[in-house]
């Protein structure tokens, strides 16, 4: 295994574990960067799904007294069943869905042009949505009934088109249906840790008999630079919501759908 690409996997580790939990799209960022630099992981795309859990797991350490509390409050605390209740049904839509569409996402929609052009839309209606005026009136997550959460989950179905983000839908959509931005970036977070665990578990399933030695240190590598990277932005980025909102981020994703574009169109 050459160098390089180590380096490059430790480079794409570092960009996942950076737009994880941002409405930019980390999956988009990953394909873009594999076709620009050339990297070959292991097959299936499974490099840059898997190396996600890193982020995943970020998450589980700066939350995990609150998501300890909820797990040892679940027998008796209705706001812990609650909020697990939540998190489980919004999960439902996009593992249901996900199962069906899975092979057509990654021969079809897994490419730099769909990226591009998602990026660039999904741009647009954080602009949009941001400048409409509207009032929250759901502030944490242990208030989640079981139809908002429910309609999020529908939501994070979008974000099955790569360039769209994960986060981006999950949290956009719980704005339009009335939550603050506090307890949507947060909400955004916990629905990961199901979502992000059981695409991985799928992806090494199907592909585990075209691993290797060489593609499992690659994950390795992106999975803890991944990890590495997203304890920051966790730890960051509901303070830099609150304080500046999404717009900035539908800025940005206009700015590298358009530049990707025309690198595309120049080869």
């Amino acid at each position: 295994m050459e160098p390089w690409t180590l380096v490059a996997a430790a480079f794409l580790g570092l960009v996942e574990g950076l737009t994880e939990f941002i409405p930019v799209s980390s999956t988009g960022h990953l394909i873009l960067l594999v076709d620009l630099l050339g990297f070959q992981g292991p097959p299936g795309k499974v490099f840059e799904v898997v190396i996600q859990l890193g982020a995943i797991l970020a998450v589980c350490v700066v939350y995990f007294a609150r998501l300890w509390r909820v797990l040892i409050g679940l027998p008796s605390e209705p706001g812990a069943r609650r909020f697990a209740g939540a998190v489980l049904l919004a999960f439902l839509p996009a593992a249901i869905i996900g199962a069906f569409a899975h092979s057509f996402i990654k021969s079809v929609l897994f490419s730099p042009w769909v990226v591009s052009a998602s990026l660039i839309v999904g741009g647009l209606a954080i602009l949009a949505i941001e400048a409409r005026p509207r009032t929250a009136t759901v502030n944490q997550v242990e208030d989640f009934s079981t139809w908002l959460a429910l309609r999020i989950g529908f939501f994070q179905v979008i974000a099955m088109v790569p360039g769209v983000s994960r986060s981006g839908a999950t949290i956009l959509g719980a704005l339009l249906l009335g939550v603050d931005r506090k307890a949507a970036a947060e909400f955004s977070f916990f629905l990961a840790i199901p979502t992000m665990l059981g695409a991985a578990t799928y992806d090494l399933y199907r592909n585990r008999h075209d691993l290797s030695f060489d593609g499992g240190i690659l994950i390795v590598i992106g999975f803890v630079v991944a990890f590495l990277a997203a304890l920051v932005v966790v730890r960051t980025v509901v303070d830099f919501i609150s304080r500046h909102g999404f717009t900035p981020f539908g800025w940005y994703r206009i700015a590298i759908g358009t530049i990707m574009l025309m690198v595309l169109m120049s080869r």
